[in-house]
């Protein structure tokens, strides 16, 4: 029963197996959740009993109640969900680690999840599921015996990452970076630091906080605040002052390799950038307080599968070398992508499509103009941009450029039509732009 709430029509013993918000995917036996959005789940009610919901919780404000439907009336569907996600965490014997960050979150999960999955049982989050509706779904589902839950956790307003951690009580939290994703809503690089330390609100007083070291908007507030004594705070990244950092790092076009200061030992892993370093150190981090062996750390980097779109390899049927980090893009995502692919040794040519960077404030421009001049062109093919801001790039490059092609286009079929013109065989060609731009279309086009 949620607290709070009232029956209607529904009868005594109600058996639920699981929690839906999506009458399309629901399973037989799931309480149904109609979350008011753009589209308000209400209107999905009846269709969610026609494929087996047991009962759905109602809004109280919706009125009039549907006749003869077994609800459960609340004040507010969302935080009724959130309610009976923080009950069943009260209710779980396992630990729990929540991870955010500007970027490295969905990555860093990956990683930890496939580490730990060696030794634990461990349940992480699925795709994007984690916000103020996707987290508490994330936690509704874990088996009673999971031994680990490992949960992305995504926010774009402050005291939303207080909401989460409070409903996730994590025993481990991590922060993997600060950058400038969400200005326009946190208004500065320091706000989002902020927003992202309210991790600490429902974090285990005598469990783990890891963070990026190298980062004083993170190290400052912390040693300014007055931390519980049985919290530990761990530190990764570049500089020799942190507790997890590396020592020799080199790379090929399919894999990273690199030493600790925690171990001579080389660690290898499938991915490209030197970026995913750090979020490996973030992982092992992890794995040292699990008490887990390097030898197990690197069979869980050989098992790493990593979710789609996140500078994801594919192979197209003319040859040429697809890296899909479609998902999003930030400044600092960005530069990291083009670096990879200008220093990507093995391959003939390289080209990178590139979309808008959003939610980036009243600096934008800046931001984008940036990004134009951190392309070394002798190392770019071409330029290929697409999207209103994006043509700052492509416009800066035009006149700045010597060698390289560089165009903008305002639609993606043009755009797939000139990849296919210029790709050969042995090349290689980066598609990155924000969530908003579904610049996968494109890389579901290329790889056809």
């Amino acid at each position: 029963m949620v607290e709070g709430s009232e029956t209607y029509n529904t009868s005594p013993g109600l058996l639920v197996k699981g929690v839906s918000i999506d009458s399309r995917t629901l399973i037989e036996g799931d309480l149904f959740v109609p979350i008011v959005r753009i589209d308000d789940g209400h209107n999905y009610v009846e269709q969610a009993f026609q494929h087996g919901a047991i009962a759905s919780l109602w809004q109280a404000d919706h009125v009039p109640y549907p006749e003869g439907l077994p609800l459960i009336i609340v004040e507010n569907t969302l935080k009724a969900l959130q309610n009976l996600a923080q009950s069943y965490r009260g209710q779980l014997n396992c630990k729990v680690i929540g991870v955010t960050g500007s970027n490295g979150k969905t990555t860093v999960k990956d990683i930890i999840s496939s580490i730990l999955s060696s030794s634990y049982k461990v349940h992480k989050t699925n795709g994007n599921l984690n916000g103020e509706y996707g987290l508490p779904l994330t936690l509704l589902a874990v088996e009673e015996d999971t031994d680990i839950v490992v949960l992305e956790m995504g926010m774009s307003n402050a005291g939303e990452m207080k909401i989460l951690s409070e409903i996730a009580k994590p025993d481990i939290g991590i922060i993997t970076m600060i950058g400038v994703s969400h200005l326009a809503s946190l208004g500065s690089r320091e706000g989002i630091a902020q927003a992202k330390l309210e991790i600490l609100e429902g974090l285990n007083s005598s469990g783990v906080l890891i963070i990026n070291g190298d980062e004083p908007l993170l190290t400052k507030p912390l040693s300014d605040r007055r931390l519980p004594e049985s919290l530990t705070v761990i530190r990764f990244g570049e500089a020799h002052a942190n507790d997890y950092y590396p020592l020799e790092i080199s790379h090929s076009a399919s894999c990273l390799s690199f030493t600790t200061n925690k171990s001579q030992e080389k660690l290898s892993v499938q991915m490209l950038g030197r970026h995913n370093v750090f979020n490996v150190l973030a992982a092992m981090a992890v794995a040292d307080c699990f008490h887990i062996k390097p030898f197990e750390i690197q069979a869980g980097l050989n098992n790493l599968a990593i979710t789609g779109m996140r500078m994801e390899k594919i192979r197209a049927p003319k040859g040429f070398m697809i890296i899909n980090d479609a998902w999003n893009a930030s400044p600092v995502s960005m530069k990291a992508a083009i670096e990879t692919i200008s220093n990507l040794e093995g391959f003939d040519r390289k080209l990178l499509v590139l979309g808008d960077m959003l939610e980036l404030g009243e600096e934008e421009i800046e931001f984008h103009e940036e990004i134009a001049t951190c392309i070394d062109m002798t190392k770019i093919h071409s330029v290929f941009t697409i999207g209103n801001l994006s043509k700052i790039i492509s416009d800066m490059l035009t006149h700045t450029s010597q060698t390289g092609m560089v165009k903008h286009f305002t639609s993606k079929e043009d755009l797939i039509s000139a990849c296919i013109r210029v790709l050969r065989k042995n090349d290689v060609v980066l598609i990155k732009g924000s969530r908003g731009l579904k610049l996968e279309e494109i890389c579901n086009s290329l790889s056809n």
